[in-house]
């Protein structure tokens, strides 16, 4: 049996693409942001060979079983730009987890929104998922401008959810719903 393949998508104005060793170059540049580093596994002001761990990892996601992990990328010349995940941890719920950053000098031009559209249009061929959450820290308007561009809807304040950068932090939820999901009625009383 093969190992699973992150597949190459297709957006506007970005690709999500597998990752490969020279996005290294991009991991440098959003380990020196002084949040990305806080968020995950990617160590902050990486050198080229600590970026390059980072990559490895990034390209092992899927077969470990944890999602899959793209870089983001322009469709000109296939520059990595940034990291979007698609998390599997709660798919046998239903539920999938999405995250992303852009490299500081990619930001701005709609490209997360971008990337994050065809992120979720791809998490709709998963059969048992049926919502992608963002969990994303109220500060963060950048962020959430992003989820809002791709269609993401806030669904309220989760009060000390997560840790980063080792103190508890309060997140927004914003979430996007398969499509075809017929709206719940509440059952009528007789």
């Amino acid at each position: 049996m093969s190992d699973p393949v992150v597949p190459r998508l297709v957006g506007l104005g970005v690709v999500l693409r597998p990752f490969r060793a020279a996005d290294a170059a991009m991991a440098v540049q959003l380990s020196r942001d002084p949040y990305v580093p806080l968020t995950g596994s990617l160590r902050a002001h990486a050198d080229l060979r600590q970026a390059g761990q980072w990559v490895q990892r990034q390209q092992g996601r899927l077969a470990e079983g944890t999602g899959y992990s793209f870089a983001i990328a322009d469709p000109a010349d296939d520059r990595a730009l940034g990291q979007i995940g698609l998390w599997l941890a709660g798919l046998d719920d239903g539920r999938l987890t999405a995250g992303y950053a852009l490299a500081p000098s990619a930001r701005g031009a709609g490209r997360g929104a971008a990337a994050l559209t065809a992120l979720t249009t791809f998490a709709w061929t998963i059969p048992a998922a049926h919502r992608v959450e963002l969990f994303i820290e109220p500060w963060n308007a950048a962020s959430i401008r992003t989820a809002e561009h791709a269609g993401y809807v806030r669904e309220g304040l989760l009060r000390s959810h997560q840790v980063i950068g080792g103190h508890r932090r309060d997140m927004e939820l914003f979430a996007a719903i398969r499509p075809t999901e017929p709206t719940p009625t509440a059952p009528r009383t007789p």
